[in-house]
């Protein structure tokens, strides 16, 4: 199942004594495409500030719901650190979230979320073992300054260039609602020629990003993207519309 971070966008957060806020944005990882955190304004909470929310902490799989439960107290939120979010996220900010609420460092272990494909595995899948183990190197330092989470917002409206042209602009981000992997990008090609339709392409056929410039290259052709199937509503695709998706671009499924 799936959703997308614009359908995200203004749903309400709750702890469990009591709401923290709205999400306003998301973090993702430019490396495996996952959803690290959900940004979230704290309103009059907090005074203002807002904070990181890291998916090991959701409750449910987020498919239609504008609501979002939280297996945190309020508490604990405000006592997490403090992130600029207005900054890029370094990996050491990471870590004192980390050491804060207890969780397993995700990039650590080999899987998508530390030691398992899902957040809510990975935390049973450290306990016990693991879990000593996973304090540990969460008790050291990182050297560097090591920022390797984007903005979903920021990313919104970045070109995306074909081998052969530019075929149309980033408008949103599509997620496994359980692994919070990116499995697409939605691509808004109607501006770019008559008939223009919006249109999936997958993350992992992204070959390199252009921070600067804004700019996503793909090794796709012009072609490929207009007989692409349309994309109508992200909770209606199938592992069938996946599946006439990935032949149309002659790709491997990522389920392969």
């Amino acid at each position: 199942m799936f959703n997308s971070t614009g359908h995200l966008e203004g749903a309400k957060l709750s702890a469990s004594d009591g709401d923290i806020g709205t999400l306003v944005d998301t973090y993702f990882d430019d490396q495996a495409w996952a959803i690290r955190h959900l940004v979230v304004d704290t309103g009059n909470w907090l005074y203002g500030r807002s904070v990181l929310i890291s998916p090991y902490a959701v409750q449910q799989p987020v498919a239609g719901d504008t609501s979002i439960r939280l297996a945190l107290t309020r508490q604990q939120i405000k006592d997490s650190p403090d992130v600029d979010t207005r900054q890029p996220v370094s990996r050491q900010q990471e870590l004192a979230l980390a050491r804060h609420y207890a969780y397993p460092a995700y990039w650590d272990g080999g899987g998508l979320w530390a030691l398992d494909a899902l957040p809510d595995a990975a935390l049973t899948a450290t306990a016990p073992t693991g879990r000593a183990a996973n304090h540990a190197m969460l008790a050291g330092d990182l050297p560097g300054d090591d920022v390797h989470l984007r903005s979903s917002g920021h990313v919104t409206g970045y070109d995306v260039q074909a081998s052969d042209d530019s075929i149309g602009q980033v408008q949103d981000f599509v997620f496994d609602v359980r692994s919070w992997a990116i499995r697409y990008l939605v691509v808004d090609t109607q501006r770019w020629w008559p008939g223009g339709q919006r249109v999936l392409v997958g993350t992992h056929w992204v070959d390199r990003i252009d921070w600067a410039s804004r700019q996503l290259h793909m090794r796709l052709t012009l072609a490929q993207v207009r007989a692409s199937p349309g994309f109508q509503d992200v909770a209606s695709i199938s592992r069938d519309d996946e599946i006439r998706l990935h032949r149309n671009y002659e790709r491997p499924g990522y389920w392969d």
